[in-house]
């Protein structure tokens, strides 16, 4: 942990030292731990639409996530098998993660959003034994039983679904004490599918240390999290890292209580009411959120907040969010970078240092972050390259799953390049230009092309697509998809609609095209592979 009586970012960094230990379980540290020393301390909130509320201790989390632990043990699941864990922000989703990785088994944080052609690579690809969902997704996985022979058994928190079984009438027959299994901190523990440029998703396989590297980064952006009072929301889905991550599981690791809300839409009115009523102290609101929030007339004339800290990450800040955010919550936001396979490595920190709008901020402790060549040389100040970071480094992926050859790209020597190009300044504040790759960020998710584009030329119509990100002022980008049709095949503004459902239903409802563009053909190398950049300006041309 961070020590918060810093008065410096020198400071702050010249008295961090990592204290990762050679055998390291997350789910014993963020629940069991705590149950041990202080049983009734409040954990989990979690607020159904209607405005049911539901309270949960750390001794609730403990119990409940044995039990689930002894269900798995008893349908054979053992250490390093892979659970899916296919839910939205609710009390199963974090104590299924708990139970699973007390267990020693690795999760799958899924989203809900996922069609059936994303579920079933997903957990073809990781070979899942365990699907924990709900009845929408039991209704997903019903059609896929027959194409996943490792899938064995998938438990319904909505009650027997077809082919999935009632997770609490099963739970129930077993013993809520358990003894974990002893992990060591580089054990494997979460696999998170990341979209890359070309191809299906990868996974990102992350060791139980990962936690504790999340850890400087999490507390910075937040200006020490863990003070007396702080509780915490956020609207990010615990199935992307920045939710499961940056929020969940750290927070309930420094004994913050975590507020779920399972709202059937978001909607800015609905975040500040949230915020009033939860009396919340810190929260994540990616950048998308932010803007939608900003619509609101006058906000801080209609809802009383009692906030101390707001971080956001997935795209850059500038100075009108900046300025947005201090008439409206009263304080800086505060600016956080990462990505999946190395994520809260730079941050700011309002309680030491300046924003300056635009600019990321610095190194979390414990990280060296950095602008490098592509050949890994770490270059001057003020010189544009790779922003990368050096391994060892605790919050580093242990590796594409089953993908040595992606690893083994990934790294530039010691420096894992994040695939975002930008510029450092002589006092190491990080700015971030560009991406070198083209994946699209959207609403704060990073979308990749190959798995959209893959999924378009499935449609009965279409010949040829090339997908990209188009300038947008609310989402940073959506999703716009070129596409050649096949002969005879004549476009129109329906078949346009007909297209965007079929990708809509099938991957998920951020990944589907928003707009569509018929064209003749598309520009392409000379090895046929689509060149984006030529897309993405007609996108920007286009307005």
């Amino acid at each position: 942990m961070l020590w918060p009586d810093a008065t410096s970012y020198d400071e702050l960094v010249s008295d961090f030292a990592w204290q990762v230990p050679e055998r390291f379980n997350i789910g014993v540290a963020v629940c069991d731990d705590w149950a041990a020393r202080e049983p009734d301390r409040e954990a989990l909130v979690f607020i159904e639409d209607n405005g049911d509320t539901a309270r949960y201790s750390y001794d609730d989390l403990r119990r409940l996530s044995n039990q689930l632990a002894n269900l798995l043990k008893s349908r054979d699941v053992r250490p390093g098998d892979r659970i899916g864990v296919l839910l939205p922000q609710s009390v199963e989703t974090a104590y299924a993660h708990i139970a699973a990785l007390k267990l020693g088994a690795i999760t799958i944080p899924l989203f809900t959003l996922f069609g059936e052609e994303a579920l079933e690579y997903r957990l073809r690809d990781s070979g899942a034994k365990v699907v924990v969902t709900d009845g929408s997704g039991a209704a997903k996985l019903d059609k896929l039983r027959d194409r996943l022979p490792d899938l064995t058994t998938v438990f319904c928190v909505d009650g027997e679904d077809g082919s999935a079984q009632d997770l609490a009438s099963h739970m129930a027959g077993h013993e809520d004490t358990f003894r974990p299994f002893d992990t060591a901190a580089n054990d494997p523990a979460i696999i998170i599918y990341t979209s890359g440029t070309t191809g299906q998703p990868k996974g990102a396989l992350h060791g139980h240390r990962v936690l504790l590297g999340h850890l400087p980064g999490v507390e910075m952006s937040h200006d020490f999290l863990g003070r007396p009072g702080d509780r915490i929301w956020t609207p990010a889905d615990w199935a992307w890292i920045g939710g499961l991550l940056d929020v969940l599981m750290p927070a309930l690791y420094l004994g913050v209580p975590v507020v779920a809300c399972r709202f059937r839409k978001f909607t800015a009115e609905a975040a500040f009411q949230l915020l009033q009523d939860q009396e919340i102290r810190n929260t994540f609101l990616p950048p998308t959120a932010l803007k939608m929030m900003r619509q609101v007339d006058a906000p801080e004339k209609r809802w009383k907040l009692k906030l101390r800290s707001v971080a956001s990450g997935g795209e850059t800040l500038g100075a009108e969010l900046i300025d947005w955010g201090r008439r409206t919550f009263g304080l800086t936001i505060n600016e956080f970078y990462g990505q999946t396979e190395c994520n809260m490595v730079v941050s700011s920190c309002a309680r030491l240092m300046e924003a300056r709008p635009g600019i990321m901020g610095r190194p979390a402790p414990g990280h060296r972050v950095s602008i490098v060549s592509d050949a890994g040389e770490e270059l001057p100040a003020d010189t544009l390259g790779n922003i990368a970071v050096k391994r060892p480094d605790p919050v580093m992926f242990l590796g594409y799953w089953n993908n040595p050859e992606a690893t083994e790209k990934k790294f530039a020597g010691d420096w894992l390049l994040t695939g975002d190009t930008g510029m450092r300044d002589t006092d190491g504040w990080i700015r971030f230009v560009g991406r070198d790759d083209d994946v699209i960020t959207s609403s704060g998710y990073r979308i990749g092309p190959g798995e959209i584009e893959d999924c378009l030329i499935k449609h009965s119509a279409v010949a040829m697509a090339g997908v990209v990100g188009k300038p947008d002022s609310q989402r940073t980008e959506i999703v716009k998809a070129y596409l050649v049709l096949k002969e005879g095949v004549a476009p129109s503004d329906e078949l346009a609609a007909e297209i965007a459902e079929f990708v809509k239903i099938r991957l998920a409802a951020h990944e589907y095209p928003r707009e569509i563009s018929f064209v003749d053909a598309l520009p392409l190398t000379t090895t046929g592979k689509v060149i984006r950049r030529e897309l993405r300006a007609r996108a920007e041309r286009e307005g």
